[in-house]
């Protein structure tokens, strides 16, 4: 069989050498905007997967898909523009091709119908463009034949390659292009479709009953927060609630603890200051009995 039918295969490695030097001769006189694919996914965003997931869907499209993923991978898309209702490209092959894709804006009662579904469910435009959709509103947006994706009859294309198919392998390397576009620029889908994302939140509140909503837990800003915020080094204060220390109360002592330091007797307070008194005698007589020495006898006269 001739090679009119059948090329002979080309190297991953072969092609990626032929778009870097195809985008470096082009990069001189022009200003390019390349395709990079890192890794086998060619989108990781929510709009960038849906964008693949709705090419992939549709049976019109199944023929040269897989040879579009190729290409794209290979880097073989060296510039890729997107515009209101328009997508350009140039995608090298065994030359350079230019790929023109047309396609349709989503008409009024669609787009109406579209943030009508969705009223209520989108609170911020930084939620839209990241996709964190609740199920219901993912589920709006990319239905098929009403949804915000174009369908097979939407979609016009056109490139410089023989190929007599209706999509080529460039004509699919760009549109897998787009996906990969909307990983980093989720709005250029809006701008495509020629509609304002805005007006999907615009009516945000339409559709949420008062009072259903949990009310937000206050906001507390630290000591650490509260400085950085006016620009102060703060110190640290002593505790409002603080008290000056007590001193301990005087443990009492017992009563003959303090008699007897004061030399009385804890049963007298005068003590036993005079010899004669019984009790101070008593006392002498026992003090001589610990000291082991027998009391004088009494000697009367006669």
């Amino acid at each position: 069989m001739s090679d009119f039918f059948w090329r002979s295969y080309v190297p991953v490695a072969v092609r990626r050498q032929r778009a870097s030097r195809t985008l470096a001769k082009l990069a001189k006189g022009r200003s390019l905007s390349p395709v990079s694919i890192e890794g086998r996914a060619i989108a990781r965003s929510f709009w960038g997967r849906s964008w693949c997931s709705n090419l992939e869907r549709y049976s019109d499209f199944a023929n040269r898909l897989p040879r579009g993923r190729t290409y794209v991978r290979n880097g073989s898309v060296v510039d890729l523009q997107i515009a209101a209702s328009r997508v350009s490209a140039l995608v090298s092959g065994s030359r350079l091709y230019t790929v023109t894709i047309t396609i349709a804006p989503v008409t009024t009662a669609r787009w109406k119908a579209i943030c009508r579904d969705c009223a209520g469910s989108i609170d911020s435009l930084v939620e839209l463009l990241q996709g964190r959709l609740s199920k219901g509103v993912m589920d709006r947006v990319c239905r098929e034949g009403d949804g915000l994706f174009p369908a097979p009859g939407e979609i016009k294309l056109s490139c410089s390659c023989p190929d007599w198919a209706g999509m080529c392998k460039h004509v699919a390397a760009a549109l897998y292009g787009v996906g990969a576009r909307l990983d980093e620029q989720p709005a250029l889908l809006f701008e495509l479709r020629g509609v304002d994302q805005n007006e999907l939140i615009a009516r945000a509140g339409e559709g949420v009953a008062l009072g259903k909503e949990a009310a937000a837990p206050p906001m507390v800003l630290d000591e650490g927060d509260v400085a950085a915020l006016f620009g102060l080094e703060m110190t640290e204060a002593a505790p409002s609630d603080a008290v000056s220390p007590v001193r301990p109360r005087p443990r009492k002592r017992p009563q003959g603890v303090k008699a007897r330091a004061a030399g009385r007797s804890p049963s007298h307070p005068k003590g036993n200051r005079g010899s004669g008194n019984r009790r101070g005698g008593g006392a002498g007589k026992r003090k001589d009995r610990r000291c082991g020495k027998r009391p004088s006898p009494i000697v009367v006269d006669a």
